[in-house]
């Protein structure tokens, strides 16, 4: 685990209290989203600690258009200034998702496949990982030559491979133990 991720955890949990208490969830998460956006694009990393630039610039860039400067999430954005944590905010947003997930008793699930997965089979996925975790299910499929055949799903900590690659491996390993 990266030092980033360590410090961006505190910060995530604020928000995250901070978007709850307001009954803001979807829409803290769609701010930090964008503000996580604006902390990886290579011209504002730059910008980022450059003594040049006053603060009231800086934290101007990370906040979406409508948003009020007098608002929580502007003071959220002021106080990872002050910190010089701004640059954690893509960490500070995954962080965030994951908390807002496991509130929301969702589970993200990672597909890999050698194929494109189509939309009936995606829902049949879905419909067995509820069945199996008893959760609603965030899917993600994602195209993955290196799978060879079949699929490896990871849910959480856990990674299912129904994979041909994985089989063969296990089949070799099976063979020179």
């Amino acid at each position: 685990m990266s030092s980033q991720q360590t410090l961006a955890r505190p910060y995530a949990r604020a928000a995250f209290e901070s978007a709850q208490g307001a009954g803001a969830l979807a829409d803290w998460q769609r701010k930090l989203a964008f503000a996580a956006a604006v902390a990886g694009h290579p011209d504002v990393r730059g910008m980022v600690g450059n003594p040049r630039i006053d603060a009231a610039t800086l934290r101007a860039l990370f906040l979406p258009e409508s948003e009020a400067s007098d608002s929580t999430f502007a003071a959220f954005i002021g106080l990872l200034a002050d910190n010089r944590r701004l640059s954690a905010l893509p960490e500070i947003a995954a962080d965030y998702g994951e908390l807002k997930r496991e509130h929301e008793k969702v589970l993200k699930v990672t597909v890999r496949a050698a194929v494109s997965v189509d939309a009936a089979l995606a829902e049949s996925f879905k419909a067995a990982l509820k069945r199996r975790y008893q959760r609603e299910i965030e899917l993600e499929a994602v195209l993955d030559p290196t799978v060879i055949g079949g699929a490896v799903i990871e849910a959480g900590k856990e990674v299912i491979d129904g994979s041909v690659r994985g089989r063969l491996e296990r089949l070799s390993q099976a063979l020179t133990a």
